[in-house]
C-alpha cells in the first residue's frame, strides 16, 4: 500500500459499493477524504467506518454540473486541495433500444457521462494548482464490448473511455494523469437499484437482474484494491476480474465479432441460469 497521507482524495458515489470501498482503502493508507454521494445517509455511514481519518461528506447529484461546481469550491473550502478525484458515481438501465426512450437514455448520460465530465472540469483546476495528481474515471466492461440489452449503459462506459483516452492525452507531460477503470461483475447494488425502460418485460427485467448477480463474483473491496494498485503503478488502464481481462483480449482479437461472441456466451449463460431456477421451482 502507498502512503497516501499527502493526498486529498474526491470521490463520488462513496455512499456504496466501489465509492465505498475506496474510501476505506484510501483512508487505510492515511489519505484525507472528500465524499460524496447523492443519498446524505448512505454517505454518513461510510464515513462511520473510516475512524480517525479527516473525512468530509457532501450530497451532490454527480449529474448536476451547478452541484458538482459547488461540491469543488467546498473541497477547496475545507480542504485547500485535491490530488486525486475518483469519478466513480453510475447508475444501470435494463431495456433494448427500441424499447428505452430518449428520456431515460439521457438519464442514464447524465449521471455515467456527464458525471465524469463535471468531475473532471471542476476538480481539474485544484489539481492543476498541486502541478500534480491524478483522475480515475469509471468505465466498465461495457465500454470495451457492448452486449445487447445494453446500448445506454454501453454507450455510455465508451464515451467515458473515449474521453478519458483524449483527456489523458491532453493532460500529458502536466503532472495529470488519467486512469480508466473496466470493471467486470462487481457484487454492488447497481444493477438491483437499476432503472427499466418503461416498455420493457418485467420477467426479462428480473432474469436480468438474477444474470448479472450470478456473474458478479467480485466483491466491492477486491476491486477497490485492484484500482489502488493501478494508481500506486500508474497505469492509465485498470482491468477488474478474469472476465475483463478476457473480454479485452476478444476486443482486440476479434475486433467486428466480439460483440457477437459475447452475445452468445450471455445467451448460453441465461438460458443455462433459467433452466436451473425451473427446475429448482420444481
Amino acid at each position: 500500500m502507498r502512503d497516501f497521507s499527502n493526498d486529498v482524495v474526491v470521490i463520488t458515489g462513496a455512499g456504496s459499493g466501489i465509492g465505498r470501498a475506496l474510501a476505506k482503502e484510501f483512508a487505510s493508507g492515511g489519505a484525507e477524504l472528500a465524499l460524496a454521494d447523492v443519498n446524505a445517509t448512505s454517505v454518513e455511514e461510510t464515513r462511520s467506518l473510516l475512524g480517525n481519518v479527516r473525512a468530509g461528506t457532501y450530497v451532490c447529484d454527480a449529474g448536476d454540473a451547478a452541484a458538482v461546481e459547488a461540491f469543488a469550491r467546498k473541497v477547496r473550502q475545507d480542504f485547500g486541495r485535491a490530488t486525486i478525484v475518483v469519478n466513480n458515481a453510475g447508475v444501470a438501465l435494463y431495456g433494448s433500444f427500441e424499447q428505452l426512450t430518449v428520456a431515460e437514455f439521457e438519464w442514464l448520460f447524465r449521471v455515467n457521462f456527464w458525471g465524469v465530465i463535471h468531475g473532471c472540469k471542476f476538480f481539474l483546476p485544484l489539481l492543476r494548482e498541486q502541478k500534480q495528481g491524478r483522475i480515475v474515471n469509471m468505465s466498465s466492461v461495457f465500454g470495451l464490448i457492448a452486449p445487447p440489452g445494453q446500448t445506454a449503459y454501453g454507450a455510455s462506459k465508451y464515451a467515458v473511455r473515449g474521453f478519458s483516452e483524449a483527456l489523458r492525452e491532453e493532460l500529458r507531460g502536466s503532472g495529470i494523469a488519467v486512469t480508466c477503470v473496466h470493471p467486470a461483475g462487481i457484487r454492488t447494488n447497481i444493477a438491483n437499484n437499476g432503472r427499466a425502460g418503461a416498455a420493457t418485460d418485467p420477467a426479462g427485467q428480473a432474469q436480468a437482474r438474477e444474470l448479472f448477480n450470478r456473474v458478479a463474483v467480485i466483491s466491492s473491496e477486491e476491486a477497490a484494491r485492484t484500482i489502488v494498485q493501478g494508481i500506486v503503478r500508474n497505469k492509465d488502464r485498470v482491468l477488474i476480474g478474469a472476465d475483463a481481462c478476457r473480454m479485452d483480449r476478444m476486443a482486440r482479437m476479434f475486433p467486428t465479432r466480439a460483440a457477437a461472441m459475447f452475445a452468445k456466451w450471455m445467451e448460453k449463460r441465461r438460458e443455462k441460469m433459467v433452466r436451473a431456477l425451473s427446475a429448482a421451482g420444481n
